[in-house]
């Protein structure tokens, strides 16, 4: 598939789906996602989030300085809901709460989540099973820590299928996706959704359904309080 779609187009900003395995700024002599998309609509956007290489899904671009210092205050003082889609195999320490700790550079690139809560990463979840040793999870992220729902999965034991940094089984993609981005931009409120198409796991057993019908609105839920 292409590396994005362009999903909604606002005088202020768009929304776009990126796809797995894109990586989101240029590297290696290659244009990352942003770069794209502005030689597609030939204008400059800036960044006011950001999702990992493997991770498909919803991105908001900001079409001028104005309007990014607007998101980049919404995103600091929590006012825009991002909910992600994860899936795997296994059996989680819980099957839905929370996970808090502060996190903290480890080997290979990698992040560890620390039993301390001075500036900790915060995720809320809900999990269901969507057939044979896989399970499907709702993610709701309080915080914008680097890697931090691959590190909150493998910390309560199961990372994320496909997940060759964090995990232990090899797929076709790494199992994580921006499904959803919800906030109120100058008094209108926006709601953006966005099921994933890549990845054969996704597309099988209950999930579909699930998606149809009680995760279809993640902002509605009733999310689990802190234990």
């Amino acid at each position: 598939m292409a590396s994005y779609q362009i999903v909604s187009q606002h005088p202020d900003f768009i929304v776009i789906n990126k796809a797995a395995n894109v990586h989101f700024h240029s590297q290696d002599g290659s244009a990352g996602v942003v770069a794209q998309v502005e030689r597609e609509l030939n204008i400059k956007l800036f960044a006011v989030h950001r999702l990992d290489t493997p991770t498909s899904g919803l991105i908001i671009l900001a079409k001028s300085a104005q309007a990014a210092n607007r998101f980049t205050q919404m995103f600091t003082q929590h006012q825009v809901q991002k909910y992600y889609l994860a899936l795997a195999s296994g059996k989680p320490k819980k099957k839905q709460g929370w996970v808090i700790g502060d996190m903290a550079k480890s080997r290979r690139s990698m992040y560890k989540l620390l039993r301390t809560k001075e500036n900790p990463a915060i995720t809320q979840f809900f999990s269901l099973s969507v057939g044979e040793g896989l399970r499907a999870y709702l993610l709701k992220p309080l915080s914008g820590k680097t890697h931090q729902l691959r590190v909150a999965l493998a910390s309560i034991g199961v990372p994320i299928l496909g997940d060759e940094l964090y995990g232990k089984h090899p797929s076709d993609r790494c199992y994580l996706h921006a499904y959803q981005l919800i906030f109120n931009y100058q008094d209108t409120e926006y709601q953006f959704s966005q099921p994933p198409v890549q990845g054969e796991h996704f597309s099988l057993g209950k999930l579909p359904h699930i998606l149809q019908q009680q995760w279809l609105a993640p902002n509605d839920l009733p999310w689990p309080s802190k234990s």
